[in-house]
């Protein structure tokens, strides 16, 4: 899907997002196959992605990239690692890309996003953020010139919560993040 105002051009790539993404435990059978993947889809995908175009964005003004991280970025579910570790990795990516493509006037986004109202998350018990307006808040992202976007009450708090002294990302508990929110 492309998105254009009158100064930009936008790409947003998109993602297989699947049902099974809580695939592994640390100790799993697949889990470094789980990793793998992850890190296939997660990070060497939007990274592919950035550097074919990047070229057409630069010759058209610059534009802008767009990657959704999670919540899993900062902190850990035991669940969830492997997705948490390539979300963290991709969360880096962006920082990379940003820095390296602001000098050709190419903005990047990062979305941090507890679970959002998607398949993805149906069966997760947690408040979710509905799809429709995690795109306004990139829309007026991109539109304001900022940088990232959070994109619920639980996001806010987790990323508040990294320069906690004792920082939440060391003992990270999904429904007590959720209370807390609320």
């Amino acid at each position: 899907m492309a998105w254009r105002s009158s100064t930009r051009s936008t790409v947003f790539g998109a993602q297989p997002q699947r049902a099974d993404w809580i695939r592994t435990g640390f100790l799993g059978a697949d889990a470094v196959e789980a990793a793998r993947s992850e890190m296939e889809t997660n990070y060497f995908g939007p990274l592919l992605l950035s550097r074919a175009f990047a070229p057409v964005l630069a010759k058209n003004g610059g534009g802008a990239i767009v990657n959704v991280l999670s919540i899993l970025s900062w902190v850990a579910v035991p669940s969830a690692g492997t997705y948490g570790a390539s979300k963290a990795a991709a969360w880096a990516l962006t920082n990379w890309l940003r820095n390296g493509l602001r000098e050709q006037g190419t903005q990047v986004v990062g979305v941090h996003a507890g679970p959002v109202d998607t398949d993805m998350a149906s069966e997760l018990t947690l408040p979710k953020v509905k799809p429709l307006e995690v795109v306004r808040q990139v829309l007026s992202a991109i539109e304001a010139g900022r940088d990232e976007v959070l994109a619920d009450d639980m996001t806010r708090q987790v990323k508040a919560g990294l320069s906690d002294q004792e920082g939440i990302y060391l003992n990270f508990d999904p429904e007590r993040a959720a209370a807390a929110a609320r």
